[in-house]
């Protein structure tokens, strides 16, 4: 499930996308349109920005943009950014493999049926990006 954290990105990135030029956004904006609290959108954005996804101007026509085309921003990384780990359980995460307690992974029904679906969300959400959110029909 996603957080509240990721589904608030996801608008604000959203947001951003569909503006035709990529001018700098203001927070209070995107907050304001998106109704996402002010303070968690500033940290989120804050987050965005670190990854090398968003950049920022100050002053007059200051605010967010996109440092890089939305069509090159998977959602598995913003997944992965924001809330962690994709995989349902840490013996199959690809990124945050943690080996299970009293588990034979060899031996484990439930770790190969959550490879499938670790494996089913993967080819979706690396295939799409922040620019398909945009689009009516995906």
């Amino acid at each position: 499930m996603l957080s509240k954290k990721a589904q608030y990105a996801f608008k604000a990135l959203m947001y951003m996308a569909e503006k035709k030029e990529n001018e700098p956004i203001l927070i209070a904006e995107i907050s304001k349109k998106k109704r996402i609290p002010l303070k968690f959108l500033e940290n989120i954005l804050l987050e965005l920005k670190k990854a090398g996804i968003l950049e920022s101007k100050k002053g007059k026509g200051g605010g967010y943009f996109f440092k890089v085309s939305p069509k090159e921003v998977s959602l598995a990384k913003i997944v992965r950014l924001i809330d962690g780990p994709i995989a349902m359980l840490p013996c199959v995460s690809l990124y945050f493999y943690e080996r299970c307690k009293n588990c034979d992974e060899k031996q484990c029904g439930l770790h190969d049926m959550m490879v499938l679906v670790r494996d089913a969300n993967l080819r979706i959400l690396e295939k799409k990006t922040v620019a398909d959110l945009t689009k009516k029909i995906l």
